[in-house]
């Protein structure tokens, strides 16, 4: 069983008294039961915390500023870094107030099954509801899962990238007194490296120094590119000539297309698979209206 509160060593005597309530004779607590001094049990605490809250038979939520008639939405609690993985992986959650009371006075064995909770948590993290009651770690949907980061924060810069290696599902060292970009930037090359996927490399900001395809802060990430709008007259009245690829064509391009490797990163620089093929020339024809007849010029050849 894995229980979690926000406050000090003195929260254990509730802590336990709790877990005794739901017939549990043995209790967890990561902020007192961790040597934050040693660093080996540091990096296995990271990364084996996800799977400790994942394999809990529940998990005790203290939430120690919200009272008892006040909202889950307004705690600390869901804009922290490393609540992230303690909301995804635990089966079943159960929350308390600032008084060691029931949410909302909830008797039910897991509180994420609670319709008006669900929807509570889903409004403030922006995390769907199909996630968070089943969340499987690992690194799809890796665009996603950094937008839910994004809108959290660590008291460490550095935590903000540690705190998702069981996200991801990924073991990487962790190394303290390392800048939060190269931290974040170890995270993204490692997920592109096992995965090939280049929606990580979507973003809006400042570049890490670490390579500048990543981003320096995963603020980043809570920006979303908009298409380019194309209302001007010149858009309006032009028109792109296109001719139909012939199955001929596609099927060339079929088997170098299926080969290809995933980009990865070696000593920081970025490794693109490519592959060359003739196109034909594509034409645009635009009314001009101050000129008697239409133009035509190239786009690609």
């Amino acid at each position: 069983m894995a229980c979690q509160s926000r406050g000090a060593s003195e929260s254990c005597n509730p802590l336990c008294r709790v877990a005794l309530e739901w017939k549990y004779l043995w209790a967890w607590s990561d902020t007192c039961c961790i040597d934050k001094h040693s660093s080996a049990e540091v990096q296995e605490t990271i990364g084996s915390m996800f799977s400790w809250y994942r394999n809990s038979a529940l998990t005790i939520v203290h939430l120690s500023d919200v009272p008892d008639t006040g909202s889950l939405e307004s705690s600390e609690w869901l804009k922290r870094g490393w609540t992230l993985q303690e909301l995804l992986a635990p089966e079943r959650v159960v929350f308390y107030t600032k008084t060691w009371s029931l949410y909302k006075n909830l008797k039910s064995l897991n509180h994420k099954a609670d319709v008006a909770v669900l929807e509570e948590l889903e409004r403030e993290t922006k995390i769907g509801s199909r996630f968070l009651k089943s969340f499987c770690p690992g690194l799809d949907d890796a665009r996603r899962r950094l937008q839910w980061a994004s809108l959290r924060r660590t008291t460490r810069a550095e935590d903000i990238a540690y705190s998702l290696f069981g996200i991801f599902d990924l073991h990487l060292p962790v190394m303290y007194g390392e800048s939060a970009e190269n931290a974040l930037s170890r995270l993204l090359a490692e997920i592109v490296l096992q995965s090939g996927y280049i929606s990580v490399l979507d973003w809006i900001g400042e570049p890490s120094p670490f390579h500048s395809c990543f981003p320096a802060h995963i603020i980043s990430y809570q920006m979303s590119r908009s298409p380019t709008s194309q209302s001007g007259p010149e858009h309006q009245s032009s028109a792109i000539n296109r001719q139909p690829t012939s199955i001929k064509v596609l099927r060339k391009l079929r088997s170098p297309l299926a080969t290809l490797h995933h980009l990865h990163f070696l000593s920081r620089s970025l490794s693109l698979s490519t592959i060359a093929h003739r196109i034909s020339p594509v034409w645009r024809s635009t009314s001009d209206s101050f000129a008697s007849s239409n133009v035509r010029f190239p786009l690609a050849c």
